[in-house]
Formats: C-alpha cells, sequence, structure tokens
C-alpha cells in the first residue's frame, strides 16, 4: 500500500478551497502519479459557512490553527491566508515541529524568506513556495531545478494578471485605465482594493523571489525601483501603437556589468518583442542563462484552478521526499553571483524613454523642452506632435539617458509655464536576443 502523507491546510479561500476539492476529487490520479496517499486531514478556517462547491469530509474543518500545527500525524502544513502575520507565526511553527510547509504567501516571502529557509534547513524539513510566481507557471521549481546549471543575466516577465489585464482592455476596446479597472473588478480579477496590483507591490514582491533564486541575491521591497500602471492613459496606449510599441507591466533583474538592476514599471516594448504578446491575465518569464540562452516561460498567472495546481505539485514533491526519506534534496539557500558585486543605484539605470509632454501650442516650445532634455544630457530620437487647439500633445522618443538625468529634466520642465500636466515617461525595453 502507499505510505499515507496527511495534508494540514490553513486558509480555506479561493486557492485553498481549489487546494481542498482536488486533494478530495483527485486523490486516486495524485496518489498514482506522486507515489503516495495525500489525505487532506485538516482545514483551518473562521468562515465555513460561505459556499465552496463542494462539502469538506465531516471532521475536517477546524477554527483553531493548533490543530494543524500540534498534531503529530500532519506530515504536511499548506499555509495560503497570506499576508505577513499570523502566516509567518504559523509557517515557523511548523518548521519547528518538524513539518514540511507548502506556501503561496509571496509577500511573506519577499521579507523574511532568507530567514525561513534557514529555519526549514535548521529543521531538515522543506519549505515549498511554487505558488508564489507565476500561478500555474512552474518557474520557481525551473530555476531551483530545471537550469541549476546556469548563470542568469537576465530574469524579466509579466507577473501581475491583473496589471496586465487592464493595459490589455485599454489596447484592445479603447478603454481608459479606470474603465478597464472596473472590468477586471467585474470578472473577479481585481479586488475593490486593487492598490497591490496596479501599483507594482505585487510584482515587486515576485521580483524578489525571482531575483534571490536566479542570482542569490536577496533585495529588500525599498532597493526595488517601483511604478504603478494608474498614470498610463488611452492617449499613451495610442501613441505607442502608433510608433510599433505596446505597453507592458514588466517586473525587470539584469545584470548590467557588476551590477544588478531591479525595477518594476510599465515599459514600452516593440510589437515583436515576445512579452508584447502577452495578454489578460497570463503571465510570462523571460530567462537568460548562459548555457541554454533566452527561454521564455507563459501561463496563467491567476485564478483559482491555476495557483491550487502549483500548490498541489509542491504538495506531490514533499510527499516524494518523504517516501523516499529524501527532504531538503534541493537547497533553498542560493549563493550570490560571483559576477555580480552590487544593485545598480536607480539613478544610474539607463534606457530609451518614450516621454508626453501637454503644452501650449506657441512658437518654441519645442525648442525649449529640447534645450532642458540636452542640458541634462538627453537626446531626441524622434518627436510626434498632434495638432490641437490650446494644449497639445508632444510625444518623443530619447536615445537612452541616465534615470538620474532623466528625472531632473522632467522637473525642470513640469515647472515650466508652458506645461498644462506633470510629463508622463515610459522606459522602453530591448528585445535582448529573445
Amino acid at each position: 500500500m502507499p505510505q499515507t502523507i496527511n495534508v494540514g491546510l490553513i486558509g480555506f479561500g479561493t486557492v485553498g478551497a481549489g487546494v481542498a476539492r482536488a486533494l478530495l476529487e483527485k486523490r486516486r490520479l495524485l496518489e498514482q502519479r506522486a507515489g503516495a496517499r495525500l489525505v487532506l486531514r485538516r482545514v483551518c478556517d473562521q468562515d465555513f459557512r460561505r459556499s465552496r462547491g463542494f462539502k469538506l469530509p465531516s471532521g475536517v474543518s477546524v477554527s483553531d490553527p493548533a490543530k494543524i500545527l500540534s498534531d503529530p500525524d500532519i506530515q504536511i502544513v499548506v499555509e495560503l491566508i497570506g499576508g505577513i502575520e499570523p502566516a509567518k507565526g504559523f509557517i515557523r511553527s511548523a518548521l519547528r515541529a518538524g513539518k514540511h510547509v507548502v506556501t503561496a504567501n509571496k509577500a511573506l516571502l519577499a521579507e523574511a524568506g532568507q530567514e525561513l529557509f534557514r529555519e526549514a534547513t535548521r529543521r531538515n524539513v522543506d519549505l515549498y513556495f511554487e505558488a508564489s510566481v507565476g500561478g500555474g507557471i512552474p518557474i520557481i521549481k525551473i530555476l531551483r531545478e530545471g537550469l541549476i546549471a546556469n548563470d542568469f543575466d537576465a530574469v524579466i516577465g509579466i507577473v501581475n494578471g491583473t496589471s496586465n489585464y487592464v493595459l490589455t482592455q485599454m489596447k484592445e476596446k479603447g478603454l481608459s485605465f479606470h474603465e478597464a479597472l472596473h472590468e477586471a473588478r467585474r470578472h473577479g480579477y481585481a479586488e475593490r482594493n486593487a492598490s497591490l496590483d496596479i501599483d507594482g507591490h505585487d510584482a515587486a514582491h515576485k521580483l524578489a523571489i525571482l531575483t534571490l533564486l536566479a542570482f542569490g541575491i536577496p533585495v529588500r521591497q525599498d532597493q526595488i525601483h517601483r511604478e504603478g500602471i494608474s498614470k498610463i492613459s488611452q492617449a499613451d496606449i495610442q501613441y505607442a501603437d502608433e510608433m510599433g510599441y505596446v505597453i507592458k507591466p514588466l517586473a525587470i533583474a539584469k545584470q548590467d556589468g557588476d551590477e544588478l538592476e531591479v525595477r518594476v514599471h510599465p515599459t514600452l516594448l516593440a510589437k515583436t518583442h515576445l512579452l508584447a504578446n502577452v495578454n489578460g491575465v497570463y503571465n510570462a518569464i523571460y530567462v537568460h542563462g548562459d548555457m541554454v540562452g533566452a527561454e521564455l516561460f507563459y501561463g496563467r498567472g491567476a485564478g483559482q484552478n491555476p495557483a491550487a495546481s502549483a500548490v498541489l505539485a509542491d504538495i506531490a514533491d514533499v510527499a516524494q521526499n518523504v517516501v523516499n526519506g529524501s527532504g531538503t534534496r534541493i537547497p533553498l539557500e542560493r549563493h550570490q553571483s560571483r559576477r555580480i558585486r552590487r544593485l545598480r543605484r536607480s539613478g544610474d539605470i539607463e534606457s530609451r524613454y518614450y516621454l508626453r509632454f501637454t503644452v501650449t501650442d506657441k512658437p518654441g516650445v519645442l525648442a525649449k523642452i529640447a534645450g532642458v532634455l540636452g542640458r541634462h544630457h538627453i537626446s531626441i530620437a524622434t518627436v510626434h506632435q498632434k495638432e490641437r487647439r490650446g494644449y497639445v500633445p508632444v510625444v518623443m522618443m530619447s536615445h537612452e539617458a541616465k534615470e538620474a538625468h532623466m528625472r531632473a529634466a522632467l522637473q525642470d520642465i513640469d515647472r515650466a509655464g508652458f506645461v498644462k500636466h506633470p510629463a508622463i515617461a515610459i522606459r522602453t525595453e530591448a528585445p535582448r536576443s529573445l
């Protein structure tokens, strides 16, 4: 008979319900593929009154997490409540009790991942977290195991489905930002308070995890340059399209010399760029390694089933480790890349910029803008001006410029009397051998 592995689930929300349902309804398939009998022994939540579309077996539901954390028969604890506390305390207690842990908690791992990894190593137990990045895309396993022999110089991805959906709706349906966000909420792709997604916090948490795995470098959230998508207008979508670009929400970690850039922001991509065709709630992560070259991993980044699929893959991996006595097969703690010495300061990052100014329609305005940019060492590649009465939009593409120089130039221009609104600046990203 296959060995029985008991699972305790903390958190019975959208993803937790998907995990519980699959453990109950797919038990034979999982047993055949995992080589163990996976039993959902306990599910902890504060609200079991809301319907999840199926019923838990009698005696499985509990309201006290201690009934999972202190149960000696439970080998795997799955944490799906999110946030920092009490999730961190639950995971630490599980690890100290010698239990293996599976989590999808990107915010916690971005803040305290190394601490929890060290605790798992000390206790000789597994801590798996595939569902923390990319939904159903197995990018964590790919970086930890599949590409283990590679030195990476770039990990660039669309890792927030909500932001990608909003920008896709703006492009395909001509919606304003607020109209597109309303659509995302209506379809369940965005929370009522969508600031974690729209302002780039969620993507920054995921980027910190990817950076640690790919480069072995822990990155604090205040070290990641972060911009959201709320300032992107329908005008920017249209002007970018006319110039052969699309706007995508990117999380970027890439090596430049002996420095590593880490940033999250909306980005102009040429329409030929592979990431340019990733639309809706889909995610995609591009990696470049010295042995495999360029690879792109694509799939659903949001929703109950993709996330639950990733959690179940982790449960199966841990179960196989338990059955075969091969726990902690792949070390959690990563050695820092010897080629990278420091994080690049955001002001030193260089890129080409899309610039949009709303200015008075008077002679000499373009010359004044060009003069300010020139004084800050920024040269102009192209200029587009739409004829309108009163205030007119002026769109420019710059050559490569330093972030610090661009910020200073735009501050000077925004203070000028001929500007109606603050300038919009969006970086571009080259294909990098895609």
